[in-house]
């Protein structure tokens, strides 16, 4: 696994947590194809990524911290994450609607020189290979 994606995908961690959207959307591709982690499904390409992110960031306030890096067989960076989700006062969240929650989850980034062209969540999987 090239350690440059492991620097890249901490920092988009970084700017996440920062809620620094741009220095996010410059290490994605044009045509990005990003898991909708509160709705389900996909959205495409950086303008919905921006829309997507200022929508949750609106109601919600998320911090993923990356805690192991691991190639798949396939390729792809699978990075296991902690996930908290608090309200916008800083508080843990009670009775949400929506499909973020505390846990534990495996994003995987799928990486084409040095933009990200996809990204998945999956639901309680290691990021061993």
């Amino acid at each position: 696994m090239p350690q440059n994606n492991v620097e890249m995908i901490k920092r988009i961690y970084t700017s996440f947590n920062a809620r620094d959207i741009d220095a996010v959307l410059a290490l994605l591709s044009d045509d990005v194809a990003w898991a909708n982690g509160m709705d389900g499904g996909h959205i495409h390409g950086r303008d919905a990524v921006r829309d997507y992110w200022t929508r949750q960031w609106a109601v919600i306030s998320p911090h993923v911290e990356p805690v192991a890096f691991q190639k798949t067989d396939d390729g792809a960076l699978a990075v296991e994450v902690i996930q908290t989700v608090f309200d916008l006062d800083g508080r843990p969240l009670q009775g949400q609607t929506h499909g973020l929650r505390d846990k534990t989850v495996t994003h995987i980034f799928r990486i084409e020189g040095d933009k990200i062209t996809r990204f998945d969540i999956g639901d309680g999987v290691s990021a061993q290979a």
